[in-house]
């Protein structure tokens, strides 16, 4: 899989930071690291709604403050959208009934953090989880390898919840360089056996500093195997932080993207990515 073109599908006003999406009958949820809302965007309208995922709510939350909601997924009737754990204020997940949007619960993973440390070797200034899918049986939860040890790490969580009941696996992986400097996952999506990520390289060894964006590249994850199938880069600017899939066919495969441009302008880019198949 090496051919693929990439384009920008349109922008959104009103959102900033974005993270994660995921897209939906023709409606993008989406989620911001700045912010303590999701947002609901319906593309055919170009309508937006904000749905509070915190109490007290902003878009623009001081970043020693914010729950740095860096992922979302989804299964069934429900939302997850999960705090990186890159500081004691970012370890909450957020449970929302993908319906009405309200939500259910907020759980404190800092537990399951720590133990994910331990089994990942994984320094707590190096952990910083940017990634989640859930299948309705396991979670695969991705640190972003951008702390100064470079740890991609790839979890998978199984068990009766994720607070006192779960079994972990890890795989590591050493992901392509970008003018020097290694990439390091952003997101992911599963998609016929098949977890697609997103890793961007930041010139930067800290969880909590932004640095000189180099690029950003897609790849694939046999789920049996869970060996890589393939990396592409695919821009050398960008920085995508959020992946879902948008159409799929035998020929191609289309995601959306989006990107964090790190700033606070309430301004996001939605991109399409698609790739041929072999």
């Amino acid at each position: 899989m090496e051919k693929f073109t990439l384009e920008l599908l349109f922008q959104i006003i009103g959102i900033g930071s974005a993270s994660g999406l995921i897209y939906k009958d023709n409606t993008l949820l989406i989620i911001g690291d700045n912010s303590g809302f999701l947002y609901e965007y319906y593309v055919d309208s170009g309508d937006l709604k904000r749905h509070p995922l915190i109490e007290n709510p902003s878009e623009n939350i001081l970043k020693k403050e914010k729950p740095d909601f860096e992922s979302i997924t989804h299964f069934g009737d429900n939302l997850y959208v999960f705090g990186s754990g890159s500081t004691e204020k970012r370890n909450k997940m957020v449970q929302v009934n993908s319906e009405n949007k309200k939500v259910i619960t907020t759980t404190d993973l800092a537990d399951l953090y720590l133990v994910m440390q331990s089994f990942g070797k994984i320094k707590p200034e190096d952990f910083n989880i940017e990634g989640a899918i859930y299948n309705g049986e396991s979670w695969f939860l991705f640190n972003r390898g951008n702390g100064s040890s470079n740890k991609n790490v790839l979890f998978t969580i199984e068990g009766e919840n994720l607070i006192n009941d779960f079994n972990i696996l890890s795989n590591e992986y050493k992901l392509p360089k970008i003018i020097g400097v290694r990439s390091s996952f952003t997101d992911a999506v599963l998609v016929d056996n098949k977890i697609y990520f997103l890793a961007t390289a930041e010139d930067t060894q800290s969880t909590y500093d932004d640095g000189e964006v180099l690029g950003s590249l897609i790849g694939s994850i046999n789920l049996k195997t869970m060996e890589i199938d393939f990396t592409e880069k695919i821009s050398s600017t960008h920085k995508f932080e959020g992946l879902t899939l948008f159409k799929n066919s035998n020929e191609k495969i289309e995601f959306l993207l989006c990107e964090d441009k790190d700033i606070d302008v309430l301004e996001t880019d939605i991109y399409k990515l698609t790739l041929d198949k072999k």
